[in-house]
């Protein structure tokens, strides 16, 4: 018997199958592409979305048709609703978080609501990323759409949806909304009236790992699934990525390495607001019951890829002509120890704790004899940098990391893990499975279906461990140096880069 997890992210969706020792047996990819109707909107084409999950889900299963799947979960990205009918009909598109409409309504509910008072409900802050004013803007400027939509799904419930499930949202995913109650594990009717929303517009809620229906006959015959398997409520691609490389357990950390670098710590018990808000982090149910998650980030791959494109356009075509992996050969150019470069990664709006958006960039100690290696290292330092500063926090909020678990693109890279490890003083720990979120979907299946009696028994049977880097000495005291040149650099030039980044816009 095998398990199917389903990871649908902005851009693309995986459908992979695992054997119950861990073991993947296949997996397939498909893309999709963000639209852009008017500037500042950013939807996906929920049908063509639908449509690519259902190919990348038929490739897999159709190579493993000699172990029948057992179980199915679903990864999904957060925040991002699509208005369905009852009768599993996709009505319109779905609204991402970078989408701006919904802006509006931010000025009045920040009056009403104080952050202090939405964080002890819904553990955020207030922003336009979250669905809720997604929601508020729909019912104001399609009130058609709005009224004909039986209910608004998050991804993991729409393809659990499609697949033949009750509409059912897992309390992480309902989380992204900024509706849902934390401690009632369920919308909250304070937040609901807030918005103006109504609760019949939204599915239920259950805790991940819940059964929530069965794949019906129509969808088995479509995509070679078995009818009437479970299927199981995943989670928020984060805290599937956490189960999928065993991030289940105090004192760990997921240190995703994509587009952006997220670290994922996990603690048993809630944190007041005082401690949590002057830190900008937000707390969320994990997959694992008992366990609450926060998230770390700011920009990570984006700006390795920014780099490619602006120190090795030529090289990346011709690579990709021939089959190779240009960053293999970047990332061979990158000097021993610091690169000697100070780079501030406010290339595009940051993460924890500022949320800053009106800044750019800086790359500080450029000589004649700097080569483009150091470039590259010093915009990795910088991004582990602003991190490391972050990090620092968490012992006086009751959160401590002994050990992280690098997972994503980056996380391929020895050098740059490396690096991370040298820098934050802590030892990384790499999972043989990189793809973590639909691996961890595949156990949170797994889980419902009772294979494993707990996530525990989950991890332990499903999560191999591949590579452990330790931090060096030495690097590391020429690091801990090199950081507290970094420390100033940001309030020394936070009102000049400020009028910058207005002058140039």
């Amino acid at each position: 018997m095998s398990l199917l997890g389903i990871d649908a992210g902005t851009t693309g969706c995986k459908a992979a199958v695992f054997s119950e020792t861990g073991q993947q047996l296949a997996i397939a990819y498909r893309e999709y592409d963000i639209r852009h109707p008017q500037p500042g909107w950013d939807e996906l084409d929920a049908v063509e979305v639908w449509a690519a999950i259902q190919q990348a889900i038929g490739c897999a299963v159709a190579r493993t048709r000699g172990d029948p799947i057992r179980a199915v979960a679903v990864s999904s990205m957060g925040e991002a609703m699509t208005p369905v009918t009852a009768d599993r009909r996709i009505l319109g598109p779905s609204l991402l978080l970078s989408d701006s409409r919904g802006a509006e309504y931010l000025p009045q509910l920040r009056r009403d609501l104080p952050d202090e008072r939405l964080y002890a409900v819904n553990g955020n802050t207030l922003g336009n990323h979250y669905s809720l004013t997604k929601l508020m803007w729909i019912r104001d400027h399609q009130p058609e759409l709005y009224a004909a939509a039986d209910k608004f799904l998050l991804w993991g419930s729409l393809i659990g949806f499609m697949l033949g499930a009750e509409p059912v949202a897992d309390y992480s995913l309902a989380n992204r909304t900024l509706l849902f109650d934390l401690a009632r594990q369920d919308w909250s009717h304070e937040l609901l009236a807030w918005g103006g929303i109504e609760a019949g517009k939204l599915p239920i809620t259950a805790p991940s790992g819940a059964v929530i229906g069965q794949v019906s006959r129509q969808a088995a015959e479509e995509l070679g699934l078995p009818a009437g398997i479970p299927i199981v409520a995943g989670a928020h691609d984060q805290c599937a990525n956490a189960v999928g490389c065993g991030v289940i357990e105090e004192g760990l950390a997921v240190y995703g390495m994509g587009t952006f670098i997220c670290i994922t710590p996990v603690f048993t018990e809630r944190r007041p607001p005082d401690v949590m808000l002057p830190r900008g982090l937000n707390i969320e149910h994990h997959a694992a019951a008992g366990r609450y998650v926060s998230f770390i980030y700011n920009q990570g791959g984006i700006l390795v890829k920014w780099f490619r494109d602006a120190f090795a356009a030529t090289e990346h075509r011709r690579a990709q002509a021939a089959g190779r992996d240009v960053y293999e050969e970047l990332f061979a150019e990158l000097p021993d120890g610091p690169s000697g470069l100070m780079v501030l990664p406010h290339f595009t709006t940051t993460g924890t704790p500022e949320f800053v958006s009106d800044t750019c960039g800086v790359i500080a100690g450029l000589r004649l004899e700097t080569r483009r290696g150091a470039i590259l290292k010093g915009i990795l330092e910088g991004t582990t940098f602003y991190l490391k500063a972050c990090v620092e926090t968490l012992p006086a909020a009751g959160i401590a990391i002994q050990e992280y678990r690098p997972t994503g693109g980056g996380s391929k890279s020895d050098a740059w893990i490396q690096l991370c490890a040298d820098i934050l003083g802590q030892p990384f720990v790499r999972p043989a499975v990189t793809e973590a979120g639909a691996l961890g979907a595949a156990i949170i299946a797994g889980v419902g279906a009772g294979v494993f009696p707990s996530f525990r028994a989950g991890v332990e049977a499903m999560v191999r461990l591949e590579r452990r880097f330790e931090p060096d000495a030495g690097r590391q005291r020429l690091y801990d140096a090199w950081f507290e040149r970094y420390r100033p650099l940001w309030p020394l030039m936070r009102e000049y880069l400020r009028a910058l980044a207005s002058a140039v816009q």
